[in-house]
């Protein structure tokens, strides 16, 4: 091959992980190189229109690749795969989510894929302007409109209200974003749990514990508490107490399964006893029984706003 031809080769090589489409190959080698270089098996063919310019395993950065050009034409990254892309940790690698334009078809070549391939989810949509579209390689949606669309397209609810605050925890999303992309999704699967859990995200919510609280408070009509409210110790030192009913100087600790450390344990029962001298009263729940009580939970607190010097009504 003449210098610049090789070039170029090396170029979309580079880029594209080693993966191309059977278009590209023939562009750049031409028809009888190609099958030469699958017959010899220096190449390999990963299925109809797809080959990896190599021999081996499938990587994951050749896999999102494999995932996007399969697809066809402006297929993109979406979902938990372009927001991993992202930078958001934590989410489930497979399957690999890819969102194509609402008049395409779904590629064939998607059924027929090889053992070391993820499986690819495939979604379409009639909404992707612009400022939903991120650069990258391979393209992709932007993280915003990853994360939103990964929380409509999750397994249940827990997932959903998960992704959504794993980005804003992590800094890879803000809540601002979310609700620009949420505001040009007119009709989205979970809509209105996702434009909650952004709404719980705002008002200081940072763990799920707590976002499982404020829908305990939500279903059970009581009055919604300041999350992550600041305040003092004794000592000066700043801290963030859960939930916080200011009228009723009531503060609710849901505890996570770090508890079972003895002396976190301890370290959390000096800080409640300091609480306790200086007023407020305080509540003390488990995760586990928020989830799997929540009547229960919520039958003390209403016993205890109502019994507070300032009782909500």
């Amino acid at each position: 091959m003449p210098t610049d031809d090789k070039d170029e080769l090396a170029r979309v090589r580079a880029e594209q992980s080693g993966v191309l489409t059977t278009a590209q190959a023939v562009d750049l080698v031409g028809r009888s190189a190609l099958r030469r270089h699958l017959n010899q098996e220096r190449w390999r063919s990963v299925c109809r229109g797809i080959v990896l310019t190599g021999n081996g395993q499938l990587t994951r950065s050749q896999q999102l690749w494999v995932a996007t050009l399969a697809a066809g034409p402006g297929a993109r990254l979406a979902g938990r795969a372009a927001a991993t892309e992202a930078g958001v940790k934590g989410l489930a690698a497979e399957p690999l989510d890819v969102l194509i334009p609402a008049e395409r078809h779904r590629s064939g070549r998607l059924a027929r894929l090889p053992a070391d391939m993820a499986r690819v989810r495939v979604h379409r949509t009639s909404v992707l302007p612009a400022e939903h579209l991120q650069l990258g390689r391979p393209p992709r949606t932007t993280s915003a409109r990853a994360v939103v669309d990964a929380a409509s397209w999750a397994g249940g609810p827990r997932e959903s209200q998960m992704i959504i605050l794993s980005a804003c925890q992590q800094r890879r999303v803000t809540p601002e974003r979310l609700r620009a992309v949420l505001g040009r999704l007119p009709v989205l699967r979970r809509r209105r749990l996702i434009a909650a859990t952004i709404a719980d995200v705002e008002g200081g919510v940072g763990a799920h514990s707590e976002a499982d609280f404020l829908t305990l408070c939500r279903r059970h009509s009581l009055p919604r508490p300041d999350m992550q409210e600041q305040r003092p110790d004794t000592t000066g030192r700043m801290r963030y107490l859960d939930a916080y009913w200011r009228a009723a100087r009531l503060h609710v600790e849901i505890d996570g399964s770090h508890h079972m450390d003895v002396r976190q344990w301890s370290a959390d029962m000096l800080r409640q006893n300091r609480i306790w001298i200086s007023g407020d009263r305080i509540l003390r729940f488990p995760a586990w029984l928020v989830r799997s009580e929540p009547a229960a939970v919520a039958a003390q607190l209403r016993e205890a706003l109502a019994t507070a010097p300032n009782p909500y009504p």
